[in-house]
């Protein structure tokens, strides 16, 4: 079967060459050469540049099992690299005597995924999954060495950048790579086995960087990621023939692969994203937000998408993310949801454990309140791999999911000062299961709304909404919790003396909040309370625009094999509205 670079493109090949004026003039509608088999194209020549056509032949599942456990222990690490930080972010602050050292700790990780995971898509279309894999293991394991022998503030700062490229990298590469070697039929299910071992990273990381801390030390809780990327590395090389002859095959090309490298349109969409995320980032948390870094970054970051858009529609050849993907409306809504949910997401997960510290327990116990997450998550996304495999369909499900994520989110907003503690978790695991359930329907709708030579680069795109989103919301998110708990604060006990330095001082600990008098301290848990409800607020907006731009994607069939050779055309691509 012989595709064209369109994902709207496909025609019966008549001639072994085929021109790019050729490619503009195919038609939707025209019928697929399924007769046609890999061997039978590898001969054809081109004029032009085309992207690297897809494997079609499916592995038996020992194989299978061998290559996907390669990139599983990388989902595991990332997942867990992602939450170590967050019991170990003070105590390496402290330890070098810097507390600003805290928020850039997870905005160089941030950073580092914002840098990588735009490109995974089309580089290794390029240069080959394995070249990925390889790549992002290598930068994972060397940005958590220099972690953990980190001596200075830069070099530590310096590691979380690199390893943010690696872990970025694998769990793009991990989505990509299960792509290219599992039809979209069994395509959730396997994406639901991937998620357990991300959710069971996600859930380990907070625990075991606690524990390490207190039995050793900070640094082991780094180094002690390196063996696993090297188990890692070991199984891919042992699997890098299957990697390579089953991943996308190059078409016949006088081109090298570096010539091929849209670096223009790489280097404005990375700075782009980076200076967006930096200046999201810094904002409010490092420095004000009338700072140069705020205010120069945010605006650059749009000037350079503005390039990156010029030159991806006007002067790029093979371009690093097809903008035309996204005039395809099932992916420009899929990508949107899945910008929506990750705003509503991250608001959860760093905002309720404030809600149990306002309630008085300790930093463990609030950070326990978030396992439920980590548990239901990889659940919700199993069970709607299992159901879009056994159905072939998931509109209905994803509804399904659009709902109940909305449902935990007003819920949440319920919670009080007086209420019992265990409900928030118990909406938290709700937004979980909705969550995981969602990812894997965005994932499989995406892919299938795609040709086979670009779901690569449409997972890239993916990933972009995503990174993009969770940052975004909590950027927000932040700007509505600290406008409504000074202005309340300032209300309600102002008139006191030395207001400035105890509302100074309450805003930044909460221990500080324990040692008020009784007669201030309950105004001021009330202030709390009403800025975490404004928050919690944000995310029901949030989660009804994903429930608006969810139900215009349109519910694709999905083929049981890589060729996606079934002759169903009258339900092949199905738009449900209702």
């Amino acid at each position: 079967m012989l595709e064209s670079s369109s994902s709207e493109s496909s025609s019966q090949v008549q001639s072994p060459v085929l021109s790019a004026s050729s490619l503009t003039s195919l038609d939707e509608c025209s019928p697929l050469l399924s007769t046609t088999s890999h061997h039978e194209f590898k001969g054809y020549t081109f004029e032009d540049a085309v992207p690297a056509k897809p494997h079609t032949e499916q592995l038996d599942t020992r194989n299978l099992l061998w290559v996907m456990s390669s990139v599983w222990i990388g989902t595991f690490c990332a997942g867990l690299d992602s939450t170590i930080m967050a019991t170990l972010a003070a105590p390496i602050a402290t330890s070098f005597n810097s507390l600003s050292l805290l928020a850039w700790l997870a905005t160089a990780f941030l950073i580092g995924q914002a840098a990588t995971q735009p490109l995974s898509g089309k580089l290794t279309d390029i240069f080959s999954r394995s070249s990925g894999l390889v790549v992002s293991n290598c930068l994972f394991a060397l940005g958590n060495l220099i972690c953990g022998f980190a001596q200075e503030k830069w070099s530590m700062i310096l590691g979380r950048v690199l390893a943010g490229m690696g872990g970025g990298g694998l769990n793009a590469m991990a989505t990509i790579i299960a792509s290219d070697f599992i039809p979209l039929r069994q395509r959730g299910l396997w994406q639901g086995i991937g998620n357990i071992f991300l959710g069971l990273g996600s859930g380990l990381g907070g625990v075991l960087g606690g524990f390490i801390h207190d039995v050793w030390n900070w640094n082991i809780a780094f180094l002690a990621q390196v063996p696993l990327t090297l188990i890692s590395l070991l199984i891919i090389w042992s699997q890098l023939d299957t990697i390579r002859s089953n991943g996308p095959q190059k078409p016949s090309s006088s081109q090298s692969s570096l010539s091929r490298v849209d670096f223009l349109g790489s280097f404005t969409l990375v700075s782009s994203l980076v200076l967006l995320l930096l200046g999201l980032t810094t904002g409010g948390n490092i420095v004000p937000w009338t700072h140069p870094l705020a205010t120069v970054s945010i605006p650059l970051s749009a000037v350079l998408l503005g390039c990156f858009i010029v030159v991806e529609q006007r002067i790029a050849q093979e371009p690093i993310l097809p903008l035309h993907l996204l005039r395809d409306r099932t992916v420009l809504c899929a990508c949107l949801t899945n910008f929506f949910i990750n705003l509503t997401v991250y608001v959860f997960i760093f905002y309720i454990p404030i809600y149990y510290r306002l309630r008085g327990t300790s930093t463990t116990k609030a950070g326990i309140a978030l396992i439920p997450y980590s548990i239901t998550f990889p659940i919700g996304s199993l069970l709607s791999g299992l159901i879009i495999t056994k159905t072939g369909r998931y509109k209905q499900l994803f509804r399904a999911h659009l709902l109940l994520m909305l449902f935990g989110a007003v819920a949440n907003c319920t919670n009080t000062l007086s209420n019992p503690l265990w409900p928030p978790t118990f909406y938290l695991a709700i937004v979980g299961l909705a969550t995981g359930g969602m990812f894997t329907v965005i994932l499989v709708a995406l892919i299938g709304a795609v040709d086979p030579s670009e779901q690569a680069v449409v997972t890239s795109l993916s990933y972009v909404f995503r990174s993009t989103g969770s940052v975004v919301g909590l950027a927000f998110a932040s700007t509505v919790y600290q406008s409504v708990l000074e202005a309340d604060l300032w209300k309600k006990i102002g008139h006191i003396k030395q207001a400035a330095k105890i509302i100074r001082g309450i805003k930044d600990s909460f221990d500080d909040v324990d040692g008020l008098p009784g007669s201030i301290q309950r105004p001021v848990r009330t202030s709390y309370m009403l800025a975490l409800k404004a928050t919690f607020i944000t995310t029901v907006a949030f989660t009804a625009m994903a429930l608006v731009s969810g139900l215009l994607v349109k519910d694709l069939k999905l083929h049981s094999t890589l060729a996606r050779e079934e002759h169903d055309e009258e339900s092949d691509r199905t738009s449900s509205f209702g």
